[in-house]
């Protein structure tokens, strides 16, 4: 009688091996990209355009690459700087109206909701170049070209519609009554949202975040276009003028040190908030 039983432990002690060994497999295979630029970025300037294997360093560690990427439009720090008040104002912006807008849309009942919210998800059908003119001179007439808020106000109008409609699924995962014992015991609208529902749909509210911030960090074109200043300028558009080099020599010691730099804060902000992020993308769902 325990012989079948042993069989199937070493079966499933078999199966669980494979699962795992796959499982490393792969997220070495994906890692692989990110590590040997990491180390890549580390080499001397005399070895940076060498060929990329092995990926370390083998005279030693050196910063020349990201002091190479320093002498760059206005400096690693400030272009990094902007697009980090960028990327965090269009998450704060984008999270903070989508959750009203997805509350609204799943709790109220008002004319045409059904139509408007059809409106909203229909727009994700519009290629954002077709309105690029559209918007630089809608932002020119408004005083808020060549503005760090413009292009935020760009980027958070982008996100809205798949935001808003993450929120409200979000909140139609909700059970009402809980909203209807809260009210019960006094709660209203605003404190019922933020004291009682919030910490609910925070899983929707952190996939929103996540994807507002990949977005906003990594966008090119409407940087490029909507702002002229170089000291206003992005990652994005640094790392166009890094790629491009000087006088036709690519610095590529710079350009491994400019792609550590743009990937490690995504790296972070999706490894702090990944726990949320699937049971964000699965609410409401079974609903």
């Amino acid at each position: 009688m325990n012989l079948p039983k042993a069989r199937r432990a070493r079966k499933a002690a078999r199966a669980k091996s494979a699962y795992h060994t796959a499982g490393i497999i792969i997220a070495v295979f994906f890692l692989a990209p990110f590590a040997v630029t990491l180390l890549a970025s580390f080499r001397h300037g005399t070895e940076a355009s060498l060929p990329p294997l092995p990926p370390w360093p083998t005279t030693g560690i050196s910063f020349d690459s990201y002091r190479s990427l320093d002498t760059f439009g206005s400096g690693i720090l400030q272009h990094t700087i902007n697009s980090l008040i960028v990327s965090l104002a269009t998450v704060v912006l984008t999270v903070s109206v989508s959750l009203l807008a997805g509350y609204g849309f799943s709790r109220y009942r008002f004319p045409l909701k059904n139509v408007l919210f059809v409106l909203i998800i229909a727009t994700l059908m519009i290629p954002f170049q077709s309105i690029l003119t559209p918007l630089f001179i809608i932002l020119a007439r408004l005083g808020l070209n060549n503005s760090l808020l413009g292009l935020t106000l760009v980027y958070v109008t982008l996100q809205l519609p798949f935001s808003v409609f993450m929120m409200r699924n979000a909140f139609d995962a909700v059970p009402k009554e809980i909203e209807e014992a809260a009210r019960i015991d006094g709660a209203r609208d605003l404190g019922l949202l933020v004291r009682v529902l919030l910490p609910l749909v925070l899983p929707g509210a952190a996939t929103v975040a996540i994807f507002a911030f990949l977005n906003a960090w990594n966008e090119f074109l409407a940087a490029l276009v909507l702002l002229s200043s170089n000291d206003k300028y992005t990652l994005p558009v640094l790392m166009m003028a890094v790629r491009a080099g000087r006088l036709g020599a690519v610095n590529w010691g710079a350009v491994q040190a400019g792609v550590a730099v743009m990937t490690l804060p995504c790296l972070v902000v999706f490894l702090l908030l990944q726990r949320y992020y699937m049971r964000g993308l699965m609410a409401g769902a079974v609903k």
